[in-house]
Parts: C-alpha cells; sequence; structure tokens
C-alpha cells in the first residue's frame, strides 16, 4: 500500500511538470518511468530482508513473494500514477485550449472596429484611388481601360517635382531634428517642474490653423519683413536679396510646421531614460560627451527613428508651404497633385502620381528601418 502510494504521489508530481506551451508528453513518461525502480528502491529500504541471502525453504519462499508483491505494486503504482499524470495532462490541455479559444474570439472581437474604420476609410478610398489611376478619358467621363501608361507619364513628366519633394522634406527633417533634439534634451532633463508648460508651449502652434501659420512666415519672410532687413544689414543678403519664393522659404516652412512632430517623441525617450545610467558612466570617468554618446544618444534613437519619420512623411507630400512662400519652380509634387484634382479635373495622372509619391514613401521607410534595424522602431534595443 505504502509503496503504489509513493508511486501516486510521484506520478502526480511528475505531472505537474508538464510544460503549459508544447505540452511534452515524453518528458512525462520518462519521468512516470523512472518512478518504478525508485519505488523498488524504497521497497529493499524499507524490507532489507530482500536482498540477505535466506536458505531455508519456507521463509525463501515467503521472502521471494513479498519482493514479487512489491514490485508488482510498483509498477501497478507506476501506471495509475502514469494515467492520473495523463488525465491530469489532459484536462490542462483542455482548459488552456479553451482558454486561447476564447481569447482569440475576444482579440478578434475587440479589432473590429479598429478593421472596420481601416476598411471604410483607408481600403476602399484606396481601391477607388487604385481604379481612377488606371482610367482614361475627360471629366467627367472616364473609363477603366487598365491604363498603365498613366504612372509612366507621371514618372517621366514630373519626376523633378518627385526629386525636390524628397530634397525639401529631407532638409527639413534634418533640421527639425538639430533644433528638437536639443530643446528635448533641456526639457527632459532641465525642465524641472516646468516640463509641462514648456511641451504646452511647443504643441501651442497646433491651436493655430495650418494655414494661418505658413501665411504668418509669409509676413515675417516679406522683403520689407524684420528678417530680411537684418540679414541685410549683415551683409548676408544683397540690397536686392530676398528669402520669400525661394527654396529657403520652402524648407523653414516645413521645418517650423512640422516641428512639434520631431520634439514630442525625442522628449518622449529621453523622459525615459534612467539617470542613474549616465551617473554611473560619470563615475567610471567617462567625460559628459562620452556619456552622452555612449548612453544617452543610443537610448534616444526609438525617439529620433519616430520623428523623423512622423516629420519626413508628411513634408513629402506637402504643397500648402511651396504653394505660399515658394514660386512655381519651388513647387512640389503635391501642388501638382493638387492641381490635376482641382484645377485641370485629370483625375487618373493625380491618383498615379499619388500611388508613385506612396510607393516611393513605402521604399524609402524600408530603406530606412532596415538601416537603423526595426528594434529603434520598437524601441526594444538593447
Amino acid at each position: 500500500i505504502m509503496t503504489s502510494g509513493m508511486a501516486h504521489v510521484s506520478g502526480a508530481v511528475m505531472a505537474a511538470y508538464v510544460k503549459v506551451a508544447g505540452v511534452e508528453i515524453q518528458h512525462l513518461l520518462t519521468a512516470v518511468i523512472m518512478t518504478a525502480p525508485a519505488t523498488i528502491m524504497l521497497a529493499k529500504i524499507i524490507m532489507p530482508e530482500v536482498d540477505k541471502p535466506v536458505t531455508a525453504g519456507k521463509v525463501d519462499i515467503k521472502v521471494e513473494k513479498t519482493a514479487v508483491n512489491l514490485i508488482d505494486a510498483a509498477a501497478q503504482g507506476a501506471g495509475d500514477g502514469l494515467h492520473l499524470a495523463l488525465n491530469i495532462g489532459g484536462m490542462l490541455i483542455a482548459f488552456l485550449a479553451l482558454i486561447a479559444m476564447v481569447n482569440g474570439m475576444l482579440g478578434w472581437v475587440h479589432t473590429l472596429p479598429g478593421m472596420a474604420w481601416l476598411a471604410i476609410f483607408f481600403l476602399v478610398p484606396m481601391v477607388y484611388l487604385g481604379k481612377t489611376s488606371l482610367e482614361q478619358g475627360l471629366f467627367p467621363l472616364f473609363t477603366f481601360q487598365w491604363a498603365w501608361g498613366n504612372f509612366h507619364d507621371a514618372i517621366s513628366l514630373y519626376h523633378v517635382q518627385f526629386v525636390r519633394s524628397a530634397e525639401y522634406a529631407g532638409a527639413a527633417t534634418l533640421i527639425a531634428l538639430s533644433i528638437a533634439y536639443p530643446l528635448a534634451y533641456w526639457i527632459a532633463f532641465r525642465g524641472g517642474r516646468w516640463k509641462n508648460l514648456f511641451l504646452l508651449l511647443v504643441i501651442a502652434p497646433f491651436f493655430v490653423t495650418y494655414l494661418i501659420r505658413t501665411l504668418a512666415w509669409e509676413t515675417i519672410l516679406s522683403d520689407n519683413g524684420f528678417v530680411v532687413n537684418t540679414l541685410q544689414s549683415l551683409h548676408v543678403l544683397g540690397s536686392s536679396g530676398r528669402l520669400l519664393a525661394t527654396s529657403t522659404a520652402v524648407v523653414t516652412g516645413i521645418t517650423y510646421n512640422f516641428l512639434p512632430f520631431m520634439a514630442l517623441p525625442l522628449y518622449v525617450s529621453l523622459e525615459q531614460i534612467d539617470g542613474s545610467l549616465i551617473e554611473a558612466a560619470e563615475d567610471l570617468y567617462a567625460s559628459k560627451l562620452h556619456a552622452f554618446l555612449r548612453v544617452t544618444l543610443p537610448l534616444s534613437l526609438p525617439g529620433v527613428v519616430a520623428g523623423t519619420l512622423l516629420t519626413f512623411i508628411p513634408a513629402a507630400g506637402d504643397f500648402i508651404n511651396a504653394q505660399l512662400l515658394g514660386a512655381p519652380e519651388n513647387h512640389m509634387i503635391g501642388n501638382v497633385i493638387q492641381s490635376k484634382f482641382l484645377e485641370l479635373t485629370d483625375y487618373p495622372a493625380a491618383a498615379s502620381m499619388s500611388f508613385i509619391l506612396m510607393a516611393g514613401i513605402l521604399v524609402a521607410v524600408a530603406i530606412y528601418a532596415r538601416i537603423v534595424g526595426t528594434e529603434q522602431l520598437t524601441g526594444t534595443a538593447t
């Protein structure tokens, strides 16, 4: 009875080692089978006379029967322990499968609103835009004819505007990064109790509409404005020099309008850095510059990546700054698309250019992600 109980307990204990994920039954079988020899050894310890040489006939038969009974009991106990372990494992598997199924259903239910939103406001317009890009004709009679030539015409006729958009967006992104990083660093590490106020000042321009902000820069950069007069007095600009209707004005406007998109992700990454790491680097005789380059900068790279993407992507499709602050020779691809849609009503050409712009941005983002690594995008870099 005792050995059988020990085998039952051993089998049940081994059943507890069944892994929830993977359910490694072979390990369970090995463990339970190993219970039988252990039980036999226990029986030998309890009844040491089994190992002693006995010559008397009746006693020899009794001891032999006792040993056989103990072995049978151990084997039966091990078998019962195996059945118990398998039953427990089976119930665990069924229960966990039920939980997984319920969680999976709940997960799908939770994602339904988001999926419906994306389907209505993203997938459907994209399908319609794709269909329009392959049409031909004159407004309003466009017919679907698989007109792949629209894409070729868009690239051949407006490749200069595509390249200019990438150049302006890239320049604005780099300038915004050079301005926003010191600003976010100062707020995160030196802002103290005024951090929230400083962040409010960073996003304060968003309380004014995009168009009004750009028109304000048109006044600031005007030929008789303070900026131009100051630069002329410093002989940076000639007496007839100007900033308005130049690429400098366009890049300046784009940088200003999208600067908060760069500053906020940088602040989040910098604010999460543990200050004790920087102190530890300085305790190990690292200068402030080396501590910044070896500790602060690597830990803030997720914010740098997020900020550059949030700035470059919308800047590449912008047309307001080029329209108000630039000249026709400064127009970007967004200006061409806007003109095709609203003025020339050439919907197929505008739709094809929109798809080319999106494809180009996706390729650029993919290359950028490959260079910096996906860990920087998710913030899991070590």
